[in-house]
Formats: C-alpha cells, sequence, structure tokens
C-alpha cells in the first residue's frame, strides 16, 4: 500500500508530516511518498540523524505550497506545482493508493472535487469525521463539506457514511441515524422531513440500517453509529463536542490540582483520566474522510503533530483497502432520485 503525503500542508509542515510519515513506514507497513520542498524534508530528515531516504520513503518535488490565505476554489490551478495539485495528480495517475493532507480544507475539498472527480451519480462529496461517543465512536456525515442540503444529498450520505462505518470502523448493520431536534417524524424543518421519508424507504427495503431522527444528546451517548446531517448543522455538532470536550478536560484539572487531597485523587484515577484524554483526543482518529470522492482522500487537522499524521495515514489505508467506493459504485442507483441526474 503506497499512501501519498502533502508534506507542506498544515501549521506543522513540513517537520511533522515528515515525521509522521516516518513512523507510518516503520509501525503501519505501508509506503509513503512525500510531496513538497525536496531540500525541506531532507531537512528535516537531516535534524533526525538520517542522512538517506528509509526504504519505504519517496521524495515528489514540489515546488509551490498552498497557503492558507490563498483562493480555495482556484488555489489548486494557480499553484500547478504545489504539494497539493502534485500529491492529487500523482493520486490521478496511479502513483499511489491515497492521498493525505492537512492543509486548507476548502482547497483540498475543490481539487478533490475536481481532479480526482466525485463518484458518477453522488452530488456531494461530504466529510466525515468519528467523533466520541459512549459506544466507540460514530461516523458524523456532512460536518461542512456543503452547508445547504437537499434530501437525496442526506440520503446519499447516509449510505456512504453506513459503508465506512461497515467497510473500515468494521461495525456489522451500522445504525443510521438522521440529526435532528426529536425522534418524531414531523419534527425539523423540511429537509429534515423530506431526508426521513426517504431513508425510512431505504430501510424498509433492507439498504440502510435506519433507526430514525436522533437527537444530539443520544448521538453522544452512542446511540448510533452513522449521524447524518447537512453540513451546517454537522459543523455546529462537531464544534460543540470539541469545545465541551475541552471545557470538561480544563474544568477536571482544576478540580484535581486544587489541594494535596485532590492531587491524590488524581493519581488514584489517573488511569481513567488517560482514557478519557485519549477518546477525545482527535489526533488518535488520524483525519476526516472525504468520501464521494473516486479515490481515497483524508484531511488531517490543521494543528496535527507527527503522531495525528502517522494515525491519517493509518486511516487512508485502511479507507484505501476497505472496498467501500467500489460498494458505492455498485449500488449508486439506490442512492439516486427517480430522474436524477447521472
Amino acid at each position: 500500500m503506497k499512501i501519498i503525503v502533502d508534506a507542506m500542508g498544515g501549521d506543522n509542515a513540513p517537520a511533522s508530516n515528515v515525521r509522521g510519515a516516518l513512523s507510518a513506514v516503520k509501525e503501519l507497513g505501508v509506503e509513503v511518498i512525500l510531496v513538497g520542498q525536496g531540500e525541506e524534508i531532507l531537512k528535516v530528515l537531516k535534524e533526525d540523524g538520517i542522512d538517506q531516504l528509509p526504504k519505504g520513503l519517496e521524495i515528489a518535488h514540489a515546488s509551490q505550497v498552498v497557503e492558507m490565505c490563498d483562493n480555495p476554489a482556484t488555489a489548486f490551478r494557480e499553484k500547478k506545482d504545489s504539494s497539493l495539485t502534485v500529491g492529487l495528480n500523482l493520486l490521478k495517475s496511479g502513483g499511489g493508493d491515497a492521498f493525505v493532507s492537512a492543509g486548507s480544507t476548502g482547497a483540498l475539498l475543490s481539487a478533490a472535487t475536481l481532479m480526482i472527480k466525485r463518484i458518477r451519480g453522488i452530488r456531494r462529496a461530504a466529510l466525515a469525521p468519528v467523533v466520541p461517543t459512549g459506544k466507540g465512536g460514530a461516523v458524523l456525515i456532512d460536518c461542512g463539506a456543503t452547508a445547504e442540503g437537499t434530501a437525496e444529498y442526506l440520503l446519499q450520505f447516509a449510505f456512504m457514511g453506513s459503508y465506512y462505518a461497515e467497510r473500515v470502523l468494521k461495525r456489522p448493520e451500522p445504525r443510521v441515524g438522521l440529526l435532528n431536534i426529536g425522534a418524531e417524524p414531523s419534527k425539523g424543518t423540511d429537509l429534515q422531513r423530506e431526508a426521513h421519508a426517504l431513508l425510512t424507504e431505504a430501510g424498509k427495503a433492507g439498504r440502510l440500517n435506519f433507526v430514525g431522527n436522533v437527537e444530539a444528546r443520544e448521538a453522544v451517548y452512542g446511540e448510533v453509529d452513522v449521524i447524518v446531517s447537512d453540513g451546517y448543522s454537522g459543523n455546529i455538532f462537531l464544534k460543540t463536542m470539541e469545545g465541551t470536550g475541552g471545557f470538561i478536560s480544563r474544568q477536571l484539572k482544576g478540580i484535581f490540582t486544587q489541594n494535596i487531597l485532590t492531587k491524590l485523587a488524581a493519581v488514584m484515577v489517573s488511569g481513567g483520566l488517560k482514557q478519557f484524554k485519549k477518546m477525545m483526543d482527535s489526533s488518535e482518529v488520524g483525519g476526516t474522510a472525504l468520501i464521494g470522492i473516486s479515490k481515497p482522500v483524508i484531511k488531517a487537522h490543521g494543528s496535527s503533530n507527527d503522531y495525528a499524521i502517522k494515525n491519517a495515514i493509518r486511516q487512508a489505508r485502511d479507507f484505501a483497502a476497505s472496498g467501500m467506493i467500489d460498494d458505492l459504485v455498485e449500488n449508486i442507483e439506490y442512492m439516486k432520485l427517480p430522474g436524477g441526474e447521472g
């Protein structure tokens, strides 16, 4: 398995990307192509005492970098020799099995959609992070790739999230829920009511394990494996979870450092606290799958450290090996409304 990594994308590039790639080669049994400014990549390796490229690691030189200030819709065209554009061209031509970038989300979404293309019949690609829940995590789809949606988009998101949960997360018959303000089918806006009807029909046909509407609270408890949402609501849900996790962590730290007794209590429950911190840490997952594109693409967090990049590469490997893109292609007719475009 060969994973292409945008070495220049992200806040900590290229250092974290190079070191994460090195760890992935050593620990995950993959080959990695680092795409970016060759001299900067080699500089990081030299700082770590590595004078020659290790086996399994390659460099594809790209002289330009897509910056966060660049127009996300056109940056990949204006900077044809950027690490983003060169990397995606490698993926397109079969030079690797998946692509990972911690760079601009908008630029990656635009470039992947226009260069690699969506799966024929998929209306919109979706960002699908795995969010922590009380029962081991759930796929949230969409979390911001498309702010405004249609009922058909949400139907397709449900199928895409279900295949990802089943194939990549190894969840048999994943439970699919529609994020809403109540459990009743009549709840929500026209979008949620129309989507609920389509998802119910797909469930009755045996194509989805649709369990109905799910409120945010129940979603966090782990009542579903796939949380279906328009990108606007999904992004609010995701950011609220991230903020709540950070808030709770800070509050717990304050509680356990008040005095000698609370510090002793902290020692006694340190194992549980570490487990909680690990569960809430996005770097454990690695990144967010961009689902609906015809080849595997992973968006790593912009602030990713080397551990997060290694895990994003692992996620890309698992995505590429899962076969879920083939599932989408084979079942696309069930995911389109009658009379829709091809």
